[in-house]
């Protein structure tokens, strides 16, 4: 499973994302569980997880694929509450490409029954190994001239 900087620094997903594989058919099936810490009302997910989980989601989509993508937009349907603490899965797919972009779709299933509650279209850009790299000389460089 791809974690982020963050959640390498935990050894887990702090968004609840528990397994994910990259079938034959090109889809990415992820199993999840809202954490009870990313409730938003009684018993139900913060749209703001839901977002997230879907972000990364999208992005590993690309990842297992060993394409390296930053999200330049991310589209979000909220179809259901998402209860927290109740298996969920997921699901993404490459939908198309243009040049350095990457369209991607997503959506969230309440396990067993099959029941969309959210769903996502995503348009990833392509990246160099070095987008971070060039992201911190970036704010070095802002930093430098704030400072003068």
């Amino acid at each position: 499973m791809v974690l982020c900087g963050s959640c390498q620094k935990l050894s887990r997903c702090r968004l609840g994302l528990h397994r994910e594989t990259l079938g034959d058919d090109g889809v990415v099936v992820s199993e999840i569980t809202c954490p009870r810490d990313q409730e938003g009302g009684i018993s139900v997910a913060h749209g703001g997880w839901t977002a997230g989980i879907l972000d990364e989601m999208v992005g590993h989509a690309l990842l297992l694929r060993q394409e390296f993508a930053v999200t330049g937009t991310l589209q979000v349907k909220f179809v259901k509450p998402v209860p927290i603490e109740r298996p969920i899965i997921g699901r993404a797919r490459v939908t198309g490409r243009e040049g350095r972009r990457v369209f991607v779709s997503a959506e969230l299933v309440l396990a067993g029954s099959e029941a969309v509650l959210a769903e996502a279209e995503a348009i990833m850009v392509r990246r160099p190994p070095d987008h971070f790299e060039r992201h911190e000389k970036w704010l070095s460089e802002l930093d430098a001239k704030a400072a003068r």
